[in-house]
Parts: C-alpha cells; sequence; structure tokens
C-alpha cells in the first residue's frame, strides 16, 4: 500500500471517527436534556396525582439514573462498543451490591412501601418497630418518631414493615383504660352512677362513643370499676391523667374507705395462705 492510500483510508477512517464522536457528544447533550424533561414530567403528573413528596424524588432519581444508564449504553453501543460485556458488567455490579448492601436496601424498599401504602403520616402518633410516639419525619431509610419522653428515635422501616403498626391517629377517637379498686364495703352500682357523673365534667372525653363505666370484676379487696373514656389521640394523657383525679375526687367526697390489701403467701407445704391487712378508713 502506498502513502497516498494509507493517508486517504486514515483521513477515512478519522472523519468517520470524529463524526462519530460529535454525533455522540450530541445524543449525549440530546438525551440529557430529554431525561430531564421526562423526569420533571412525571415528577409534576405525581404532584398532581397529590403523591407524596419524598416518594416523588425518590421515583424521580431512580428514573433519572435508569434512563441515563440506558443512554450511555445506547452511546457506547453506537461508538462501535460490544455492550453485550458491559450489560453482563452491569448486572454483576448490581448484584454484589445488592447483596453486600441487603439490609440497606431492605430499608430502603419498605421506606418506599411505606410512601405509597401510607399506613401512616407525619404527624400521626404511632407505634411502630418497638417505638411509640408521634412521626415527625419519613425517610427512605429510616422513620423519625419522638416518643412521650421527648427522645427523638430513628426506626429502620425495615423493621417497621416487618412488625404490627399501631397508628391511633386513624380514627378520630381511642380509649383510656383505667380501673378504680374499691372496697367490699362500698356500692359498686353506686360507684358507676358517682363515676359517671364526674367523667361528665373531665374537658375533651368525646361524647361518641359515650364513656364507658361499669362493673369489671370482683376481687377479695373488692369490686373492681372500669372507666373508659374517650377523646382524641392529642388529648390522652390529659384526659388519662384528669380521669384519675376524678376518681380520687370522688372517693374522697363519698368517703370510702381505702381497700383492703390482700397478700398470697406460699406456706412451707406449697399450699396458698391469704393473709388480709386491714387498712384504716378515710
Amino acid at each position: 500500500m502506498d502513502l497516498a492510500t494509507l493517508w486517504s483510508t486514515l483521513s477515512a477512517t478519522a472523519l468517520d471517527l470524529g463524526l462519530k464522536i460529535l454525533a455522540s457528544l450530541a445524543f449525549l447533550v440530546l438525551g440529557r436534556w430529554l431525561i430531564q424533561r421526562v423526569v420533571r414530567v412525571t415528577q409534576a403528573a405525581m404532584a398532581r396525582a397529590q403523591v407524596d413528596a419524598t416518594l416523588i424524588r425518590y421515583l424521580g432519581s431512580v428514573l433519572a439514573v435508569l434512563l441515563n444508564i440506558v443512554l450511555g449504553v445506547g452511546i457506547l453501543g453506537y461508538l462501535g462498543v460490544e455492550t453485550t460485556s458491559i450489560a453482563a458488567l452491569l448486572a454483576g455490579a448490581g448484584l454484589a451490591i445488592g447483596t453486600a448492601w441487603s439490609g440497606l436496601l431492605s430499608h430502603f424498599a419498605s421506606g418506599a412501601f411505606i410512601l405509597v401504602l401510607r399506613p401512616f403520616k407525619v404527624g400521626d402518633y404511632v407505634q411502630a418497630g418497638g417505638v411509640e410516639g408521634t412521626v415527625v419525619e419519613i425517610g427512605l431509610f429510616g422513620t423519625t418518631i419522638v416518643n412521650p419522653q421527648n427522645v427523638t428515635t430513628i426506626v429502620g422501616n425495615g423493621k417497621i414493615m416487618a412488625e404490627t403498626i399501631l397508628n391511633y391517629s386513624s380514627l378520630p377517637v381511642r380509649r383510656v383504660e383505667l380501673t378504680a379498686q374499691l372496697d367490699n364495703s362500698v356500692d359498686p352500682l353506686e360507684a358507676v352512677r358517682l363515676f359517671t357523673a364526674g367523667i361528665a365534667e373531665v374537658s375533651n372525653v368525646a361524647t361518641s362513643p359515650a364513656p364507658e363505666v361499669t362493673i369489671l370484676s370482683f376481687t377479695l379487696a373488692g369490686p373492681v370499676i372500669a372507666v373508659r373514656p374517650y377523646c382524641h389521640t392529642n388529648h390522652y394523657w390529659q384526659v388519662y391523667f384528669d380521669t384519675n383525679a376524678m376518681i380520687a375526687r370522688v372517693g374522697a367526697a363519698s368517703r370510702w374507705p381505702v381497700p383492703a390489701l390482700v397478700r398470697v403467701h406460699k406456706n412451707l407445704e406449697g399450699t396458698a395462705d391469704v393473709a388480709v391487712d386491714a387498712r384504716p378508713t378515710q
């Protein structure tokens, strides 16, 4: 091959390669612009559908990454690079990352499910992942809950989805569970009447469902009265403490005796003895 022919071949090859590089750059710029447009339009559509803002950002990021990978592989294929091996390499890398980050990816996937299924939302009072409190943030990997002791706790989303979730804010009211142990000398029906009247004076107690005041059981010390008002979860502790105070006031005003203390002992033969210690009346 003479010099002229070699130069002609190199010129043609360089020109073809240069055109492919310029075209690839054009595809890259145009592709990135199209990807941004697609992501923007998709996020806007989800926003109009009132999808959670965190989920919108999450899906937008995932879509952008996937489209950029497709764009990169397409440009390499146009340049003549064998893309089969690249696809296999990406698949292997994805498997390795997935195995190494299996726990983190589990929290990531659970966070997406929480945002889609919405078992609770920010501001709800819940018991989730063994933690009870108010939800202040739902992240992709963990949910932030502030408990009644005003301690911020971050619970992994995987743990939340793997356990039972109690949402105390999903319904308008919740029930406050209280009991009053009375002495045997106290008429339980009269106590029910007085507690029913007293609970009507406690603020923020719901009228529907009506408070439940009834005889729960009878013990050796005396009858036990169940006092169960309903209230919004935001007023739970206020109603809880005020109802306790009401029970104490009713007992003091009625001059009910303090219930006897019942103690069960084991004698040497292993049988049970019952000893009752009388307490002085009020």
